[in-house]
């Protein structure tokens, strides 16, 4: 039976089959397969570029050159005969030149009258099922990702084992269009992009920024009574610093650098591990004052493409909760199952379950990986035994290690069924070797230490644009900006509904007074439109019995109450964090 990729793969063969058929003269380049299905860049001629009104009649073409195709024929060609059968197709011919440099065998797979450069990996034509794929979308890319070459034309479709895998898949997506963050998040007023101040860079308003606090806040509640410490550090530093931690080798072409007066090269922080190692390296420690746990949040910063920047998703300027934890290599099971309980607290607690991948070597590439081979034995060791201790469900991570250590990743599913890859704990055998980091042992003798990477949400940016969409942008009481908005009927109901209002704010909750000329029904239509998560109402015989009407969000009428008694029911629900 053929992998899902292979039919991906062989839906990508079939568009260009339609297409070369359809539009005469149009040069084709490469198809692969993707996550959802596949795509196929090609250049067309100016006069007949299609568009995506033209889905449909290149779809039609290939359900009906597909029961043709009995299977893809494997032609091996000299690169002679490869060149004569693309000739007048530069972006064959180049991907041709580099395979006879290679000395790799040049092959051709040939389907009905078909014909194209490939490496193979296809399914049987009988195992494609016609109505399990669509067009999708048309596209700009350039030849090979590359901006100095030719813009081609990329066309995306979409593929499932079956139609109504595809179905699902789209209503899925449909979905997730209604619960972008990049519209839910300014809609809610909760953050906003600027022209004059660079793409990739959000802007915090004031209800932004209280959910960005409230989140750090839990993050810091958790940590603190794990005994980490607070730290604060610059946002650039001397490009020295990354020379020695081995980030400037690998990620110079990802950093704003600053040029001073002088003369000096700074970099703005892409992250903060290095300069924390310097906290670290403050002083000499003894063994007994391990482990040292720092804690920081703080933006970061990357020079991302244009092109690649998406919301809050993936952005230049970001905030992590990071934390960093220096200790001896026996302590590392135990500060693992520290930051594994803190991660468990607080994902559950916006109705994300949890899934770990074990990252560790791949035995195959050994070359891969620094450090002594012992030490990596023990590392992946300690980190089997807490998966096991924890009964956890886990996903088996070959190669997946960081070139400097095994890790712990953790996966979640949204509300609409979509994976995203959250909190890591990272082992560092690498970074203290590569600073000299050490703590002075029971023998009074100098022994070096590791280093764990945590950072519970990743980014704050990255975490609020998944949680915004988990939640469609209606957030639990305790971390709504505005928890409760008070509304009078009429104007002789402001006098009570401010007065509620104080109420509500002595308890601590976060209160929208609504005393503006609008009228009732578009004032209660606002609260809705902004999710806020409760709505009291008081009107003339609220008045008179001396109670206000309680609106929740997400259950309708919860009844009529003295005002008192429903601060003390708001305030309650929010410290407990409930969902």
């Amino acid at each position: 039976m053929s992998s899902l990729a292979e039919k991906r793969h062989s839906f990508a063969h079939l568009l260009a089959a339609a297409v070369e058929k359809m539009y005469p003269g149009t040069k084709n380049t490469i198809g692969p397969a993707i996550d959802n299905g596949f795509y196929y860049d090609f250049e067309f001629a100016p006069d007949a570029k299609p568009s995506d009104k033209d889905f449909l009649k290149i779809e039609k073409e290939m359900r009906k050159l597909l029961p043709h195709w009995k299977g893809f024929e494997k032609m091996v060609v000299t690169a002679e005969e490869a060149r004569a059968r693309f000739a007048g197709n530069p972006y064959k011919l180049e991907l041709i030149e580099e395979i006879a440099n290679k000395g790799e065998e040049i092959t051709l797979y040939k389907s009905g009258d078909f014909i194209d450069l490939c490496r193979g990996g296809h399914a049987e034509p009988k195992d494609m099922d016609p109505t399990s794929f669509k067009l999708d979308r048309i596209a700009g890319a350039y030849w090979r990702g590359d901006e100095s070459k030719s813009m081609l034309t990329r066309i995306y479709g979409l593929a499932f084992e079956t139609k109504s895998d595809l179905d699902a898949y789209e209503a899925q997506i449909a979905e997730a269009k209604k619960r972008d963050h990049k519209i839910l998040g300014p809609a809610l007023d909760l953050f906003t992009f600027s022209d004059l101040v660079g793409a990739g860079l959000p802007l915090w308003t004031p209800k932004g920024t209280i959910v960005r606090n409230l989140l750090d806040q839990f993050v810091w509640s958790l940590r603190s009574m794990r005994e980490y410490e607070r730290v604060e550090i610059p946002h650039i530093t001397k490009k020295d610093l990354y020379i020695k931690s081995g980030h400037w080798e690998k990620y110079q072409n990802d950093l704003f650098k600053i040029k001073t007066r002088e003369g000096h090269e700074f970099a703005m922080k892409p992250m903060n591990c290095p300069h924390h190692t310097q906290i670290y390296d403050r002083k000499q420690w003894s063994y007994r004052e391990l482990p040292q746990r720092y804690a920081n949040t703080t933006t970061c910063y990357r020079d991302e493409q244009t092109g690649e920047l998406s919301g809050l998703s993936r952005v230049r300027a970001f905030a992590q909760d990071d934390a960093h934890v220096f200790c001896r290599m026996q302590d590392v099971k135990a500060e693992f199952l520290k930051i594994w309980d803190i991660v468990h607290e607080f994902y559950p607690a916006f109705g994300l379950d949890l899934k770990v991948r074990f990252s560790h070597r791949d035995p195959s590439t050994p070359d891969k990986y620094l450090g002594d081979a012992s030490r990596w034995d023990v590392a992946e060791g300690f980190l089997k035994e807490i998966i096991d201790e924890k009964k956890a469900e886990f996903m088996d991570g070959p190669g997946e290690a960081a070139f400097y250590g095994p890790k712990l990743d953790f996966m979640a599913k949204d509300s609409i069924g979509r994976e995203w890859q959250v909190a890591t704990i990272q082992l560092d055998m690498v970074m203290p070797e590569r600073f000299g980091l050490t703590c002075v042992n029971e023998k009074g003798e100098k022994e070096g230490i590791v280093m764990i990477h945590a950072a519970i949400m990743g980014s704050i940016e990255r975490f609020l644009s998944l949680l915004i969409e988990h939640t469609g942008g209606a957030f639990p009481l305790w971390l709504s900006p505005v928890q409760v908005k008070v509304v009078p009927v009429r104007e002789t109901n402001e006098a009570a509904a401010s007065a509620a209002g104080k109420v509500l704010a002595a308890a601590g909750l976060r209160v929208d007074t609504d005393l503006g000329p609008a009228g009732f029904g578009k004032k209660v239509r606002e609260a809705k439109d902004m999710k806020v998560p409760y709505t009291v109402i008081i009107g003339d015989k609220d008045m008179e019995k001396g109670v206000v009407t309680l609106e929740s969000r997400d259950k309708g009428k919860v009844g009529e109450f003295p005002i008192e008694e429903v601060a003390d029911m708001l305030a309650k629900e929010s410290a407990s964090k409930a969902r």
